[in-house]
């Protein structure tokens, strides 16, 4: 899941994927803007088939957040 998610991550932000780390803000870390982010939670959602809901996107700042909340998500 965390490779996979950097590979989509690489398609957004001028960032090596030896670069992302769990622990990497998508903001602070790796130069995401709110546009970015809406845009590559749309890809997390067609890529891994889950609904992300509005309300948790504030708790998703660090890769391993999205991470952990895709894999809460596929249950």
């Amino acid at each position: 899941m965390f490779e996979e998610l950097k590979e989509l991550i690489c398609n957004y932000v001028e960032v090596e994927p030896e670069d992302i780390k769990p622990e990497s803000k998508f903001i602070d870390d790796l130069g995401f803007n709110s546009f970015d982010f809406v845009s590559l939670l749309g890809e997390v959602e067609e890529k891994f088939g889950v609904s992300v809901n509005e309300e948790d996107i504030l708790d998703l700042s660090t890769v391993e957040d999205a991470v952990k909340y895709i894999e809460k998500l596929k249950g």
